[in-house]
C-alpha cells in the first residue's frame, strides 16, 4: 500500500507542474482532465503526507525512550506515543478506503427493492423493519427517499416495497446491501416463545438516466387498473394503477401508490430503467472477470449476506465474518460500521487482485 501511495504522491507533483504549463492551460479539454485527476488525488496524498509526519514523530518518541535518561522527557515521549498510535491507525483506515478503485456507478442514486421471502407475515414485518433501517440511514446522510411502489400487509408489514434514494455517493455506500437478509426472533404472534427464522431479499439498483439506457416505447405494453390495498380491498375508484411490461426482456413493473396514472407510469418507467441498466451492468461486470473476482460476494439477491438475531442483540455479516452486538443501534440506521468494513475488505481485495 505504501508503494502505491508513493506513486500517487509522485503523480500529484507531476500534475501540479502540468496544470501550470501555459501550453496545457491553452488546451481546455486536457487542462480539465488533469485538474480532475489532481483534485481526485489531492486528499489521498495529503493524508499520506500526514501519515509520514506521524511516523517521523513516532520514531522520534521511540528514540527518546531508548536513549534519553531524563524521566520527565521519557514520560512525555510515552504520552506522545500513546496519542500518535490511534491517529496512525485512523489514517491507515482512511487511506485504505481512499485507495478503493472508483466505480463509475458510485455516484449514482439507487432504487432499492425489498421483498418478503420465507416466513410469511413475520418476513413481511421484517421487510418493513429493513425499510425503516435504510430510511434512517438515509436521513443521517441527508439523502432523500421516495417510495415508488409498495404492497403493505394488514398488520404493518410489506410483501414488497420499492423506493429510490438520492444524494451523494448513494450507490457507493449501499451497493453491498444486495442479497438475502435473515432474521431470527420471537414473533409477537408466537405464544410459545419460540424463535422463528424468516428471510427478506434486498436488491440495490443504480438508478439509470434516460441517457444511460434507452427504452423504445414500441417495446412497452402498458395496462391500467384500480389499485388495491391489504387484503385486496379497493383503495381507489379510478384506474390509476399502472403495469408496464417490457416485451423484449419480459420484465414487469407495477406501480399503484400515486393517485395519478401519469405519476404511477413515470415511477414504473424509472424502476424498469434501473432493472434494465442493472442487467447491462452485470453483463459488463462478467466481461471484466478480474474486477469481478475482487467483489465481495456476487451481489446475488439469493445469497445470504446477513443475519439479525434479536434475542442475542446480534447482527452478523457472513461475507466478512463481522459480528456486532448492537442490533438495536443497527436497526436504528447506524450502518456505518458495517458498510465501512465491507468497503475496506473490498479495497484490500482490489489492491491485491
Amino acid at each position: 500500500m505504501l508503494e502505491k501511495l508513493q506513486e500517487l504522491s509522485e503523480r500529484l507533483e507531476e500534475l501540479e507542474k502540468l496544470i501550470s504549463d501555459p501550453d496545457i492551460i491553452k488546451d481546455l479539454k486536457r487542462y480539465r482532465e488533469l485538474s480532475k485527476e489532481h483534485a481526485r488525488l489531492r486528499d489521498t496524498v495529503e493524508s499520506y503526507e500526514e501519515l509520514k509526519n506521524i511516523d517521523r514523530e513516532i520514531e522520534e518518541a521511540k528514540t527518546i525512550l531508548e536513549e534519553e535518561s531524563d524521566e520527565e522527557m521519557k514520560k512525555m515521549a510515552s504520552e506522545e506515543l500513546h496519542r500518535l498510535k490511534p491517529c496512525r491507525n485512523e489514517l491507515l483506515h482512511k487511506l485504505r478506503l481512499l485507495l478503493v478503485p472508483k466505480d463509475p456507478l458510485d455516484k449514482k442514486d439507487i432504487i432499492m427493492e425489498i421483498r418478503a421471502g420465507t416466513g410469511g407475515e413475520e418476513a413481511a414485518l421484517f421487510a418493513a423493519d429493513l425499510f425503516r433501517m435504510y430510511s434512517r440511514f438515509a436521513e443521517l446522510r441527508g439523502w432523500k427517499i421516495e417510495i415508488m411502489s409498495s404492497h403493505p400487509t394488514e398488520i404493518g408489514g410489506f410483501k414488497e416495497i420499492i423506493f429510490s434514494i438520492s444524494g451523494d455517493n448513494v450507490y457507493e455506500e449501499l451497493r453491498y446491501e444486495s442479497g438475502g437478509h435473515r432474521v431470527q426472533r420471537i414473533p409477537t404472534t408466537e405464544s410459545g416463545g419460540r424463535i422463528h427464522t424468516s428471510a427478506v431479499t434486498v436488491a440495490v439498483l443504480p438508478e439509470a438516466e434516460e441517457t444511460d439506457i434507452g427504452i423504445d416505447p414500441e417495446d412497452l405494453k402498458v395496462d391500467v387498473f384500480r389499485s388495491s390495498g391489504p387484503g385486496g380491498q379497493s383503495v381507489n375508484t379510478t384506474d390509476s394503477a399502472v403495469r408496464v411490461t417490457h416485451l423484449p426482456s419480459g420484465l414487469v413493473v407495477t406501480c399503484q401508490d400515486e393517485k395519478s396514472q401519469h405519476k404511477n407510469k413515470a415511477k414504473a418507467l424509472r424502476v424498469l430503467r434501473a432493472r434494465l441498466y442493472e442487467i447491462e451492468e452485470r453483463k459488463k461486470q462478467q466481461e471484466r472477470a478480474a474486477m469481478r473476482r475482487s467483489q465481495i460476494g456476487s451481489g446475488d439477491r439469493s445469497q445470504r449476506i446477513r443475519t439479525y438475531n434479536f434475542p442475542q442483540n446480534r447482527v452478523t455479516d457472513h461475507r466478512i465474518n463481522l459480528t456486532l452486538y448492537k442490533l438495536e443501534s443497527v436497526m436504528g440506521g447506524n450502518l456505518a460500521e458495517i458498510i465501512d468494513a465491507l468497503k475496506l475488505e473490498y479495497s484490500e481485495k482490489a489492491m491485491t487482485s
